[in-house]
């Protein structure tokens, strides 16, 4: 006999829908492969559908233009910069907690080098974007970053401290992303997290 499947909440079963997540991921790994080797605008969504094996039409199914495959592989770097700031108020107290907490952080951007390799080819047409959700995002990062730097029950220094740490994870490793390309992950890392390190815990002057 052959399982029933459970049904969402929109009458959508949950099979389906984790293979409409699956296919929308393989679409957008296979772009962001493309958009990077071959740049955006050189990539047209028939390579994309060809080298899925797809049709045309199958791309247009989950994403209605080349355009909002772009914004999405841009949202992917969103939802992780949110999920690290969620974790910012759950009880750090010192900049080496901050410390503890940008090693992870560093290695969760590691993992994905490819979309900071995508913006720095592709600035241009990421520019040219502008979506409500992608400027709602934005302004929700923005805010939620500016409520840990205006926390005072940090000393100012602490928080410059982490304001620069932040800086150098993000000009290390996102803003720089093609420039650093040929440098392996681990050394990358290793480079980054000494910055960061030296910035939140510096020696002590004797």
């Amino acid at each position: 006999m052959t399982p029933s499947k459970s049904t969402d909440r929109v009458g959508t079963t949950q099979t389906e829908t984790g293979e409409h997540a699956d296919t929308r991921e393989r679409i957008l790994d296979v772009a962001l492969d493309l958009f990077s080797d071959q740049g955006y605008e050189k990539t047209s969504l028939r390579e994309i559908a060809e080298r899925l094996g797809f049709s045309k039409a199958a791309i247009y199914y989950h994403f209605a233009s080349k355009e909002d495959l772009l914004l999405a592989l841009h949202l992917r770097l969103h939802d992780y910069g949110r999920e690290f700031l969620a974790t910012t108020g759950e009880g750090l107290s010192s900049p080496q907690q901050w410390a503890t907490l940008l090693d992870g952080f560093i290695e969760q951007m590691l993992r994905h080098r490819a979309l900071f390799v995508l913006q720095e080819r592709n600035r241009a047409a990421l520019e040219r974007l502008h979506d409500t959700r992608h400027e709602a995002d934005h302004d929700d990062l923005e805010n939620r970053l500016k409520l840990v730097l205006t926390d005072a029950t940090f000393d100012v220094r602490d928080r410059v401290r982490i304001a620069c740490a932040l800086g150098a994870v993000i000009g290390g490793l996102l803003l720089s992303g093609d420039a650093f390309s040929a440098v392996p992950d681990a050394e990358l890392g290793h480079l980054v997290r000494d910055v960061v390190h030296g910035i939140l815990t510096p020696p002590a002057v004797s």
